[in-house]
């Protein structure tokens, strides 16, 4: 700190260190936290003191986990978070510890779902897994069951993503259905997210969200997972269709008009003349 300014304190250290993590781009997690970690140059405060960013990073960008027992992954977010570190898979009834750091599950116990709702709950599980595995390619579905000051939720989430850091980019994909239960109908409410961080002699992220909202029978659990689905992958389609003709159309004028069309010499670059001229001054160096 400057001499006139006071030091910054233990507290705004983890603060700002837990911001930083919070904010990691999707993939980039370890890359943030080791120089967070430098930057700090203590660990016992950034462990102490930053903990809560790793697990609220973690169910903020549905995390996928490898399950014991289970041919697909679970995800970990608020919706199924048990307290004490622990998180429920409904899809193997199974509860589990997860290290946020190290980003792996232990010591698994007998879990039982919310059986007043679980015919529904495993019916929309059927679908929305039916139609994750054929619209995403690495997509890790999940349905959850939480009580809400509303009445009983029922929660839906996709996780789909991309890491390329060889080619300098990487995206993910979430996406949360929550069907609140109280009579034949029941409201949805969809949030779709997309995020693209691009650092190639660079840095630019696309950070993107819509909600969507409907509603839908749940009268007969079967019907009603086929009608969720139906909403999901109007919507979906829909928001990833507009988000690439915003691309299009972004790279046709936007990008356009911040460069310019020609040099500040108002003539164009020939490029076979400045290879030229490199190879006449490695001559001349020789």
């Amino acid at each position: 700190a400057a001499d006139n300014e006071d030091p910054i304190s233990d507290q705004e250290k983890v603060q700002i260190a837990a911001d930083f993590i919070l904010h990691s781009p999707p993939g980039e997690f370890n890359e943030v936290f080791n120089d967070v970690r430098v930057l700090l140059s203590n660990d016992s405060l950034l462990r102490d003191g930053a903990s809560f960013a790793f697990a609220q990073y973690n169910k903020d960008q549905l995390t996928p986990v490898k399950i014991e027992g289970s041919e697909l992954f679970g995800l970990i977010t608020d919706h199924n978070d048990l307290g004490n570190g622990r998180f429920a898979d409904p899809r193997s009834k199974q509860s589990f510890k997860y290290d946020h750091l190290r980003k792996e599950a232990s010591e698994y116990q007998p879990w039982s779902p919310d059986a007043s709702v679980e015919d529904l709950r495993s019916a929309i599980e059927t679908e929305v897994t039916n139609y994750a595995l054929n619209h995403y390619k690495h997509g890790v579905p999940a349905v959850y069951v939480k009580d809400t000051d509303e009445g009983k939720m029922i929660v839906a989430c996709i996780e789909d993503h991309q890491f390329q850091p060889r080619n300098y980019w990487n995206g993910r994909w979430r996406s949360e259905w929550s069907i609140l239960l109280g009579g034949d109908t029941a409201e949805v409410t969809g949030v779709l997210k997309v995020q693209v961080h691009y650092y190639e002699e660079g840095n630019v992220q696309l950070v993107s969200s819509k909600e969507v909202k409907d509603s839908i029978s749940v009268t007969d659990p079967v019907e009603a997972g086929k009608m969720l689905v139906l909403v999901m992958e109007d919507s979906e389609s829909e928001y990833q269709t507009a988000i690439t003709e915003n691309y299009q159309t972004m790279s046709e004028t936007t990008f356009k008009a911040l460069r310019r069309q020609l040099p500040v010499t108002r003539t164009k670059i020939d490029w076979n003349k400045i290879v030229s001229y490199s190879i006449g001054r490695e001559l001349r160096s020789q």
